[in-house]
């Protein structure tokens, strides 16, 4: 009896001694984590206005930049807010494809657009942010994927809005102008933002704003206009419209936050790692996003009669061609503008 219990004693006892190991045995398998530095460590292109500390060292192991996910730096919150959007995004294609048709109605088709450009600029955004502080042309390049995702989400805004959203009236005005025109001004927004980045080397920094603001500024008018002229004549019988409403006050409030610097340029170096301007453009960005996929989704439903008497049977194939055309002709326009980038960074290197 005796050595049984002495047995059962040192089961535990070895048992106990592998529990302490486990802290020790995951310091060991979790790779060195170099703290972060302050803006006057990094390369002037990485810093941020009003922003002093938390920037992760550059040319290190992507190991490294995966894990920071879980590390405080001041991507952070870019890198969860945009992650988290994208899986909530993901949720509402799956509730909705429990409904919808994607497959057998083309009428769909505008909506399975709008969300599935919103997942991609979502996850280009997250993966821009969380892996672009390895080097400079890295940061160029997955910043441009960036620019190429939102490229998609404007062009996915403009047809939903104009599938489902347009009334009679602008229909007959705009039919054969506007989807074209949307196409064109996703391409410029696309190509505005890339060479802001391009400009970023020999240009203030004002000037590079203003190639991002200006294009998708346009892009944004002209994608809305359905929308506005439904909220103009307001109806308590229309579900959608609150929600369309939220959208546009969504996305006016993330355009403010993204052209301006508040609040950290109210309180230099206290926003480094949480309040920064651009985390709230994020945050408001996506719930945009949400408003916007949701009213879209009751228009599909509830307006459906109108929109399938207003848009010819082969429509919705043409506005897919249309978005081929605009990820194509966008996705030249990063590698044009990225391999600029390239031979300008490599004259740098063989000046030093």
């Amino acid at each position: 009896m005796a050595t049984i219990v002495m047995e059962q004693i040192g089961r535990v006892f070895i048992s106990l001694q592998q529990i302490r190991q486990i802290p020790r045995m995951l310091t060991e398998a979790a790779p060195s984590m170099p703290n972060t530095v302050r803006d006057s460590e990094v390369p002037h292109y990485f810093r941020e206005r009003y922003v002093f500390t938390g920037y992760r060292p550059l040319n290190q192991s992507w190991r490294y930049y995966l894990l920071s996910l879980f590390q405080r730096h001041n991507e952070t919150v870019n890198a969860w807010t945009h992650l988290l959007a994208f899986l909530v995004i993901l949720v509402k294609l799956h509730q909705i494809a429990e409904t919808v048709d994607f497959v057998g109605d083309p009428h769909s088709w505008p909506l399975l657009i709008l969300i599935l450009s919103s997942l991609n600029y979502s996850a280009f955004s997250a993966a821009a942010h969380l892996l672009g502080g390895k080097s400079e042309l890295l940061h160029n390049a997955l910043f441009f994927l960036d620019y190429f995702g939102v490229a998609q989400y404007q062009y996915g805004s403009a047809v939903v809005h104009f599938y489902y959203a347009v009334d009679e009236s602008m229909h007959r005005h705009v039919q054969g102008i506007f989807m074209p025109t949307a196409t064109v001004l996703s391409c410029l927004s696309c190509l505005g933002c890339c060479c802001g980045k391009y400009w970023n080397h020999s240009q203030p920094s004002w000037v590079r704003k203003m190639g991002q603001v200006l294009p998708s500024t346009l892009a944004y008018i002209w994608d809305i206009s359905p929308v506005v002229l439904r909220l103009i004549s307001w109806s308590s019988n229309d579900p959608a419209l609150i929600y369309h409403f939220g959208q546009v006050a969504f996305f006016l409030s993330c355009a403010l936050f993204f052209t301006f610097p508040v609040p950290e340029c109210c309180y230099p170096g206290r926003c480094d790692f949480i309040g920064q301007s651009h985390q709230i453009f994020h945050v408001f960005l996506s719930c945009c996003t949400l408003c916007q996929i949701h009213a879209s989704h009751l228009d599909y439903v509830t307006h459906r009669k109108l929109y399938t008497s207003l848009h010819k049977s082969g429509d919705a194939a043409v506005f897919v061609g249309l978005f081929v055309i605009t990820l194509i002709v966008s996705a030249l326009i990063v590698f044009f503008v990225l391999r600029k980038i390239k031979q300008v960074l490599d004259f740098k290197t063989k000046s030093k």
